[in-house]
């Protein structure tokens, strides 16, 4: 069969055997992808030392004939974001945004706002363009729109009154229903986190204008406190699952917090 091309991301990668690798990739063309790379751990030639996780390639695929996977035949670099790992906590978000990527996306099903989406995030936090947790926050409300879970930020589910207009300082958001409660409501749900209204007006805006103007947008220490919390929490109930790579942050914020102590 003829060979086809695709520009891809790599999100997973699998030894398979002593030589060959299995390796798992969100494209614009074809959604997420898994392509074999036969003995891609001895040949210099053709892959010289690119199949790194995060590494946007051109991909050339052969495609598999009946059940048998596809055969990445060739690839070359467009962007390392080389300096993502030198940081573990960069890599750490990296590793799980890929990991919900992997999780969530069905096989050869283009998602190309997906595939936007991790390429920008990508990019700025190779760049430093803007703060790392601040990153952390939008891949994952841009995610869940995107995949049909959007968080309702703004209206109470049941009295539909708006956040403006709700009484006090904090508000609740009902992880079950992923939507804003006002206090005279809460006693009807369960599941609850308490958030001040300052972080949900905050998590609105980054949900609802362009990428592009995220850096206009001032980010209290609180609002990311929160906002990184509360995601933490509702992207693992909406998936059905707690990726691998969460609990590995969260280990990273412990000790990054017992060494601030």
């Amino acid at each position: 069969m003829q060979s086809t091309n695709a520009q891809g991301i790599l999100i997973r990668r699998i030894d398979y055997g002593d030589s060959d690798l299995i390796l798992t990739f969100i494209t614009q063309k074809y959604g997420k992808i898994s392509l074999m790379a036969k003995s891609a751990k001895k040949s210099v030639r053709r892959f010289g030392g690119i199949l790194e996780l995060f590494y946007f390639l051109e991909l050339i695929i052969r495609p598999g004939k009946g059940s048998k996977p596809s055969i990445l035949e060739n690839a070359s670099l467009i962007r390392p974001f080389e300096k993502i790992r030198t940081n573990v906590v960069h890599t750490a978000y990296a590793s799980y945004w890929a990991e919900l990527i992997h999780l969530f996306v069905e096989e050869k099903n283009a998602q190309d706002d997906i595939f936007q989406l991790f390429v920008f995030v990508l990019d700025q936090l190779n760049n430093s363009t803007i703060a790392a947790d601040v990153l952390h926050i939008v891949f994952q409300i841009r995610f869940l729109t995107i995949s049909g879970f959007q968080p309702n930020f703004i209206t109470c589910y049941y009295c539909q009154k708006k956040l403006d207009k709700i009484s006090g300082p904090t508000c609740c958001f009902d992880l079950n229903k992923g939507t804003v409660m006002c206090p005279s409501c809460v006693q009807k749900t369960s599941h609850l986190m308490k958030l001040s209204k300052g972080t949900l007006k905050h998590l609105n805006w980054i949900n609802s204008h362009d990428l592009q103007h995220l850096h206009r947008l001032k980010y209290s220490s609180e609002a990311i406190a929160e906002g990184k919390q509360l995601l933490e929490q509702f992207v693992p109930f909406c998936i059905g699952r707690s990726p691998k790579s969460l609990l590995f942050l969260k280990k990273l914020y412990k000790q990054t917090k017992g060494n601030k102590a």
